[in-house]
């Protein structure tokens, strides 16, 4: 694990949007290799970072915590299929 990402997920904090962005962004960095890419892989770079943080902001928003309660309870075995569907597919 890249040492400076640090961990979004809080007791009752959602990550803000700005630290969801630069985590994404040291991700990006951490597997490409670039710190700042050439003009030529900029695009590249510049969507993984943007795919990231989507991902990211998704997860987050989905994951049950405690405080939050559990986002699928309360909710029927098929409404709940439907959720985890439709998660993955957001995802995709």
């Amino acid at each position: 694990m890249c040492r400076s990402i640090k961990q979004l997920r809080r007791p009752g904090q959602l990550p803000s949007d700005e630290e969801i962005q630069a985590a994404a962004l040291q991700y990006v960095r951490k597997v490409s290799g670039y710190r700042a890419p050439s003009l030529a892989n900029r695009d590249a770079f510049d969507a993984a970072v943007a795919e990231i943080a989507s991902a990211t902001q998704r997860l987050c928003d989905h994951l049950a915590s405690r405080e939050r309660g559990n986002p699928g309870a309360g909710k029927s075995a098929a409404q709940a299929a439907t959720a985890a569907t439709n998660l993955r597919q957001d995802t995709t």
